[in-house]
């Protein structure tokens, strides 16, 4: 009898210790962006050419805005992309309804890291367009991850083009 309680309870030791899982690192001090609140912002500006997003940076919507678009494992907000913002900022004021901001990233990383990502993009271009004027109340970002690809060619190109925050009138 005790043989069988000793056995029932190391297995269940063995259970608990192996289903263990630990939270995934969501950035180094290597020069990686480091996620530890997924509303804060730090990160460095990163450079993103325009034509590195495979092809034409079109709408994003029917809405008439413009996807901006981040380079590997980045949520900074290049140059030519803030441009891309600004011209988003001006349609943003020519309606009233309220915006939705869509963060996206490549299939590379964990759901949950890609999840943490796709908000940090949405939050930079959040905090863009406020401080070119439209009002954070009419903005609601939500993440897609790696769930709402435009492009699934595995491709340098193809990935690029899914690393991009959309946006869209929340209907």
């Amino acid at each position: 009898m005790k043989q069988t309680v000793w056995t029932a309870a190391a297995i269940t030791a063995l259970l608990l210790v192996g289903c263990g899982q630990t939270a995934p690192t969501l950035g180094t001090s290597t020069g990686k962006n480091n996620f530890t609140d997924a509303t804060e912002i730090t990160g460095d500006t990163v450079t993103v050419n325009e034509s590195g997003a495979g092809g034409s940076l079109g709408n994003s919507s029917s809405d008439g805005f413009t996807s901006v678009y981040f380079s590997f494992d980045n949520y900074g907000i290049s140059a030519a992309m803030q441009k891309k913002i600004s011209a988003d900022v001006s349609r943003a004021s020519q309606t009233s309804g309220k915006i939705k901001v869509e963060g996206n990233c490549d299939e590379f990383g964990t759901d949950e890291y890609n999840y943490a990502l796709g908000l940090k993009r949405a939050k930079a271009v959040k905090d863009a367009m406020t401080s070119e004027g439209v009002n954070s109340s009419r903005m609601v970002i939500v993440s897609y991850g790696e769930s709402n690809p435009v492009c699934s060619s595995p491709t340098d190109r193809c990935y690029a083009r899914n690393r991009r925050v959309d946006l869209r009138l929340a209907r």
